[in-house]
């Protein structure tokens, strides 16, 4: 089958917060692909440019005008090639001139047009006959600091990770079960709870950090005992949205303390330790790359991950291996602009240790690619809500992919927990 690119076709979309967003539809001889791009709410510095200036409309004019010339008549297996010539034509570290929502979108939708030309699902055309592994859903259920709106907790967000599952669906199950026994309990807690949900579904409710851990330990605990099975607990703190550069301090302003580095580290291995978090993410700001070697040293049994740290960036990452900084990675390939960049960052992870972490962005729309990366690549982990439209895409994607494996698929091994 001839996988040879005769189109590209681009239009305004929207996220799921309303958001004006980009989608590419990549037309070859005998195949179709089409992806959206998303957009992160927290982001970090070192993430590419997501528009070029004039937002989506000139990112529209610049596929037209530019990249579509050069794409049509290559064939679109030789994934590397078209990722290369996307930024070749953009001539920037961080996609300045096209954007790097604009390549993304186009690397997927070229990944996708060149299994469906083959007749092949895309994990597995990406991973071949060995991508029959799923990854454990991590799920948010509570929302804080900029995921939230008026009094939430400081931390970004309360996980679920159900890693003593035995297929993918038992461990959606379950975290659709924790996320429905927590909004319960907020509803007895608090008379006046609406049932507010975040852009990624998790409960807002007016509760401190403190009762936020304590509500989620409990719905974890009782889930994993009604299922028979492991329900993890972790956290994304977001840390650089706290951090004030100037007091040299992390602000907990619902909480109403400031915390220095060697107190924000104590802060979390007593609460590694009381609740028995297995995930930790962005503890500190992004380029305090000591303090989480330092707390990487001295957790036990819990991964510490690095988002805004690494920004699916290998040439970060390859400074945190130097360190021993974290020993997990989240993968968002739109941080870092194609597929091929975000390929190589997820083999360097995984050649030094690190597990990786397949994630969505907070402002997602209802692609659900990142699913089959998440599988095609081998990742543990995939980082993608519970409930709300964009997340359950995701999910139910992983559900068929189990689905259609049948009896070949198997959840990873979650070796450091």
């Amino acid at each position: 089958m001839s996988s040879i690119i005769e189109d590209l076709i681009a239009r305004k979309i929207f996220n799921n917060r309303g958001e004006e967003t980009i989608e590419v539809d990549v037309i070859t001889t005998s195949g179709f692909g089409r992806a959206s791009a998303p957009a992160g709410k927290s982001r970090g510095k070192a993430e590419v440019l997501y528009y070029p200036q004039g937002g989506v409309d000139q990112a529209l004019k610049k596929i037209d005008d530019l990249i579509a010339p050069e794409l049509t008549g290559l064939n679109s297996d030789f994934q590397e090639e078209i990722d290369n010539t996307l930024h070749e034509i953009d001539g920037t570290t961080n996609f300045n001139i096209i954007g790097g929502n604009t390549a993304f979108a186009i690397s997927l939708a070229n990944a996708e047009a060149a299994a469906n030309s083959h007749g092949l699902l895309l994990f597995q055309f990406l991973g071949g006959s060995t991508a029959n592994t799923l990854p454990y859903p991590l799920g948010n259920t509570i929302s804080g600091g900029k995921h939230a709106r008026g009094k939430a907790p400081d931390i970004q967000e309360y996980l679920a990770l159900p890693n003593g599952a035995e297929t993918f669906l038992e461990a959606a199950t379950a975290n659709a079960q924790i996320h429905k026994k927590i909004g319960n309990t907020l509803r007895k807690k608090d008379k006046l709870f609406s049932g507010g949900k975040s852009s990624e579904g998790a409960w807002i409710a007016n509760i401190g950090d403190i009762d936020a851990f304590e509500v989620t330990s409990k719905a974890c605990e009782e889930v994993g005992n009604e299922l028979d099975f492991e329900c993890g607990f972790g956290i994304d703190v977001a840390a650089s949205s706290l951090w004030n550069e100037k007091e040299k301090k992390y602000i907990y302003e619902s909480e109403g303390k400031k915390r220095d580095a060697t107190e924000q580290l104590e802060f979390l291995l007593d609460l590694i330790e009381q609740y028995h978090l297995t995930y930790i993410e962005d503890p500190f700001h992004e380029e305090n790359f000591e303090s989480f070697a330092e707390l990487t040293k001295k957790a036990k049994n819990c991964l510490i991950c690095g988002d805004d740290l690494f920004t699916t960036n290998s040439e970060r990452l390859n400074h945190g291996i130097a360190l021993n900084a974290a020993n997990a990675i989240i993968i968002k390939v739109n941080q870092i602009g194609t597929l091929t960049d975000a390929s190589k960052t997820i083999e360097n992870a995984q050649r030094h240790g690190y597990t990786t972490v397949m994630s969505h962005r907070s402002g997602d729309t209802c692609d659900w690619h990142i699913a089959h990366l998440a599988v095609a690549f081998k990742c543990p982990i995939i980082k993608t809500g519970v409930v709300e439209g964009a997340r359950i895409a995701k999910i139910n994607e992983l559900v068929r992919i189990e689905h259609f494996l049948g009896n070949k698929a198997k959840m990873t091994d979650l070796k450091t927990l």
